[in-house]
């Protein structure tokens, strides 16, 4: 029921693309850096849990090393406990981390193998939405990361 929920969403969305306006494509200036810029962060777990830098405006990171990809997550079964995400981003079973960049919030899972295309929807835990502030009735996109 929530495959073919989310199927007719996507095919939706997919039409609203061909109703908006062609416009040219905007060329902007390119602009030198300032002397204020700040470094790319080098450690990975700086770029997967922005909460660990309270001063600075979290914001997603790009997807970097050890990213599987990104993926639209529905709730799982919530009789299930645990932290874990199904998804077709994996062959087996094995530790990985959860990022939700609108909350900037990332999460411990135990990334489980699903059938299906990688392109396909992935599914997790409550606990696991829960502690990334995502939308339980939602379908927030997360990434999916190894180790």
């Amino acid at each position: 029921m929530k495959q073919a929920v989310f199927a007719i969403l996507c095919l939706g969305m997919s039409g609203c693309a061909l109703l908006e306006p062609r416009n040219p494509p905007f060329e902007a200036e390119p602009v030198a850096p300032s002397e204020d810029a700040v470094a790319e962060p080098q450690n990975p777990d700086d770029l997967i849990r922005p909460e660990a830098r309270p001063d600075e405006e979290a914001t997603a990171p790009e997807l970097s090393v050890g990213t599987l990809g990104r993926t639209v997550a529905s709730l799982g079964n919530a009789a299930e406990p645990g932290l874990w995400i199904k998804t077709p981003l994996v062959q087996s079973e094995r530790p990985g981390r959860v990022f939700y960049p609108e909350t900037g919030k990332s999460v411990a899972v135990t990334l489980l193998p699903i059938d299906g295309p990688v392109t396909a929807g992935s599914r997790l835990s409550l606990q696991a939405m829960q502690e990334l502030g995502a939308p339980l009735t939602g379908l927030p996109e997360v990434d999916v990361l190894a180790g």
